[in-house]
């Protein structure tokens, strides 16, 4: 392999700047398309549910293929830069299009836009991500530099992410005025329509400055295992196993919260000024992610190991979820009580993601020392596919929850408070459902993740041996 020159600010700075936009655009979709479709264009939210289940499940299929297509790619560009160039434009345009349902659709019609451009966007939006963090090894020295670079790109990861949660329904309400909407209903879809256009400029331009800056500078062979290669080699590591099972679990917890916080404020809260309190308590969760990540881990992490931290990251989440679920049912209605389980719940996730990453890795030498090799792609794959699946999970109860609890606009499309089933239900759908998720995750890993800090100092010095 070719010498590689140490990483310059400026291939930092234009590798961070494609995170921003790769996960701007992946939050605008986790968090909005269901929300799009059910609540502003009146599609069934079961059937909205299922199409975004179905397109996870499909992505278990679609995630080795597209990384089988990655590497036996030769261009003059490498073999990386091609694809995430050509997979940003084409995600950029099916993003538009999915915010941007014809008026004249109805019925099955619309079920079936909304089915086809959000399975498209699954697979163009795997187009390019799989690229982008398969870059890394091409233009890193392996090290301190590239997880440098990993844990750079994840935190502008998570402030696209926030920007998306933050500006998004304040963004769409004043574009869908501008647009000429005479309704609530019209503004949200025109508001959408040009929110999603200008996310999708964004998203193109900042992959552009990536890939004009970053260039590989070594040939890296990239391994693609199959789909049956790829579950193979994650069952014959039962840590990863229990990492993956965690993933879903606590990702499936927080996206069911995120997907019915929005009805939360606009149906029960507070109907008449939902989209500033809405708008405001992402401002404040988003901001609380982004400095557990920064600022927050790297303080504990001098203070305590990364197990107590993960274990302190779910009391946090549990603490959150009681405390929500209090203020719910107590009648507290100021807006800024609902601060303190915001910080509780997504500082603890802010430092998950964090942590996650670092036992995956883990899992990755235990393997090696038990099976004779490493499986890093299978193991890192299969992390962006069960965030996929659990985001999909998550949609599929909520949208069950909707359903069963009747949430949405009346026939007139005025807003107004749900009785109170409704609100109990929703309440209950997302504080209780969570918590036992998570309580039942604690106990699996708990019982099942044996890879301590001692542990792993006993596996490194195993493998230095067998190494010499």
């Amino acid at each position: 392999m070719e010498t590689i020159k140490k990483l310059s600010g400026k291939e930092k700075f234009a590798y961070g700047i494609g995170a921003v936009g790769k996960d701007l655009v992946y939050m605008l979709s986790a968090s909005y398309v269901l929300y799009y479709y059910q609540d502003v264009l009146g599609v069934s939210a079961v059937a909205m549910g299922m199409i975004l289940f179905a397109a996870r499940v499909f992505d278990a299929f679609n995630d080795p293929i597209m990384g089988i297509l990655v590497a036996k790619t030769k261009t003059r560009w490498g073999k990386f830069r091609p694809w995430l160039f050509v997979g940003t434009i084409l995600n950029a345009i099916v993003l538009y299009l999915m915010f941007s349902a014809p008026p004249t659709l109805n019925g099955n019609g619309l079920v079936a836009y909304a089915a086809v451009t959000y399975i498209l966007w699954g697979v163009t939006y795997t187009m390019m991500d799989i690229p982008y963090w398969s870059i890394v090894p091409a233009f890193t020295q392996s090290g301190k530099e590239r997880e440098g670079l990993s844990a750079l790109a994840r935190s502008c990861a998570g402030v696209g992410s926030a920007v998306a949660s933050v500006v998004t329904v304040m963004c769409v309400g004043a574009l869908g005025k501008l647009a000429g909407g005479s309704d609530m209903t019209e503004i949200e879809r025109l508001g959408y329509r040009y929110f999603a256009l200008i996310v999708a400029v964004i998203f193109v331009l900042f992959i552009t400055i990536t890939c004009l800056t970053i260039k590989e500078k070594s040939s890296v062979e990239m391994d693609a295992p199959s789909v049956k290669e790829m579950f193979q080699a994650l069952f014959r590591n039962d840590q990863a196993v229990t990492m993956v099972i965690a993933i879903v679990m606590i990702n499936t917890a927080l996206y069911i919260t995120f997907n019915l916080v929005i009805y939360f404020f606009k149906y029960d809260f507070s109907p008449e000024a939902w989209q500033g309190n809405y708008t405001l308590f992402n401002t404040f969760g988003g901001g609380f992610q982004i400095l557990a990540m920064m600022l927050l881990f790297p303080l504990l992490r001098k203070l305590l190991n990364t197990m107590k931290i993960f274990y302190l990251c779910f009391a946090m989440a549990l603490s959150g979820y009681v405390v929500l679920l209090g203020i719910s049912f107590s009648g507290i209605d100021n807006f800024y009580a609902l601060l303190i389980p915001a910080f509780l719940i997504m500082s603890s996730l802010g430092m998950m993601n964090v942590i996650v990453t670092i036992f995956l890795a883990n899992t990755v030498d235990y393997g090696e020392l038990k099976n004779g090799r490493r499986d890093e792609s299978v193991i890192f794959s299969m992390q962006t596919f069960v965030v996929k699946l659990a985001s999909g999970l998550a949609a599929l109860l909520a949208s069950l929850v909707l359903s069963i609890f009747h949430i949405q606009k009346d026939e007139n499309a005025v807003i107004t408070a749900i009785d109170q089933t409704s609100r109990m239900g929703l309440r209950l759908s997302m504080t209780v459902v969570p918590i036992l998720i998570l309580i039942v995750a604690v106990i699996i890993f708990c019982k099942k993740y044996v890879l301590t800090d001692e542990k792993l100092e006993e596996i490194n010095k195993e493998l230095r041996k067998r190494s010499n």
